[in-house]
């Protein structure tokens, strides 16, 4: 039986008294790529936030590779949402990537030529070193996401989190960002994904944890991704995301950012 990457127990999470998460329960296994999946407001940001122990928990208790979280953070890296980042901050691209190789107990220590190895490795990865010395305000929203994996990669983690690294993209970097993250599952890395398209999980995804505030379902897509468990989740919201996923596909809504020349 494969061993179990993330174990999530019992989690309830809340603000100002109203949870967002409630009483969430689930195991998940290494090495698979994992969809989270539910529709807006049902908790996916909270739940990825609160396995990284950035958001305090009412209830319950998650334990990553056996272990609490302070034990194998080292082993754990996590890429937000693109809009949360403030793009402006006057910093080259391998900059920013090499800060995926400081640690807390060596924030202080200076980076060495390996350091600096792995962040030229990890911008090839995301097809990004050419851009290496430009600042990260100059690039487009996929680029800059691409970037941000790419820190993520320096880290050189067994655990990825992820919160919608596809949104807003254009298609050459979902493409590029698709290819990474199958390379690193094929190496034996887990990754968790926040992800909003319902029309490519079947494709993507090998796990997913379908959710609105609750838990209605975790397991392989081929079992969890049902119509009923959907209908759980999204309610009638499914019929409005079924119309706009056949208007996107007549071409009547445009779904990625123009690409930037560069």
């Amino acid at each position: 039986m494969p061993k179990s990457a993330v174990e999530v127990h019992n989690l309830t999470v809340s603000y100002s008294q109203r949870p967002v998460l409630w009483d969430v329960d689930f195991s998940l296994p290494e090495g698979k790529l994992i969809a989270i999946v539910g529709p807006n407001g049902s908790g996916k940001t909270t739940l990825l936030k609160s396995i990284m122990g950035l958001t305090p928990m009412s209830g319950g208790f998650v334990r990553i590779f056996d272990q609490p979280l302070d034990e194998v953070r080292s082993q754990v890296s996590y890429v937000p949402q693109r809009e949360s980042v403030d793009w402006d901050f006057p910093a080259r691209v391998r900059d920013v990537v090499l800060m995926g190789r400081y640690r807390p107990k060596n924030l202080l220590s200076r980076l060495s030529k390996t350091d600096r190895e792995v962040a030229d490795w990890a911008l090839d990865q995301v097809r990004m070193r050419e851009f290496s010395q430009r600042q990260i305000s100059q690039l487009s929203g996929g680029q800059q996401q691409r970037v941000f994996i790419a820190r993520s990669l320096a880290q050189q983690a067994k655990l990825y989190l992820m919160d919608e690294p596809f949104a807003g993209v254009d298609a050459a970097s979902e493409r590029a960002i698709l290819d990474l993250l199958m390379q690193l599952k094929e190496s034996g890395k887990t990754l968790l994904i926040v992800h909003h398209d319902l029309n490519t999980v079947r494709q993507y995804f090998d796990w997913v944890v379908l959710m609105n505030t609750r838990l209605v379902a975790a397991g392989p897509v081929e079992e969890v991704f049902t119509d009923a468990n959907l209908q759980a989740a999204y309610g009638g919201q499914l019929t409005v995301l079924s119309k706009v996923a056949d208007r996107v596909k007549e071409g009547g809504f445009p779904v990625r950012e123009k690409k930037v020349k560069s």
